[in-house]
């Protein structure tokens, strides 16, 4: 099923942090269209210039994005859901420009199911920036411009 970008972004808006409040779904919004707009390292070759599709579809990054996880059927992805006027609204939002500034540059975010963050991004890639809600949210390290 094809969907367009703004539907694409609504549904991984509410699939990704859909209990996360306003701010936590804005944040995750910004990440997203930082990903498409960042200069260097692989989301600017994947985005190929503001591909924000390509972002969200691009291969293992997203569990929202994935219909079978570890060989088994994820039932809580972007095809089974079902946005309301508020996700639509900040896909909105993100798609003409607007960011939320508390996530700064942030490329990466995750809930790591715990009180606290890791001071960096699994992969080192990412330097721990803040957190929003259950998400620990990174910004680029040196080391993610190489890959």
């Amino acid at each position: 099923m094809s969907y367009d970008t703004r539907e694409l972004l609504a549904r991984l808006i509410q699939c990704e942090a859909g209990g996360e409040g306003y701010d936590g779904m804005a944040a995750v919004a910004t990440v997203i269209m930082n990903r498409a707009t960042v200069p260097n390292g692989e989301f600017s070759r994947v985005s190929r210039g503001g591909d924000v599709r390509a972002i969200i579809l691009q291969p293992g990054q997203f569990v929202c994005a994935m219909t079978t996880v570890g060989g088994e059927y994820n039932a809580q992805n972007i095809y089974n859901m079902t946005p309301s006027e508020i996700h639509y609204e900040i896909a909105d939002w993100a798609l003409s420009g607007g960011r939320f500034s508390a996530v700064g540059d942030s490329l990466f975010f995750y809930n790591p199911y715990s009180s606290s963050c890791a001071s960096y991004f699994p992969t080192n890639v990412g330097l721990i920036y803040t957190r929003v809600g259950d998400h620990c949210f990174y910004e680029p390290t040196a080391r993610y411009a190489a890959t």
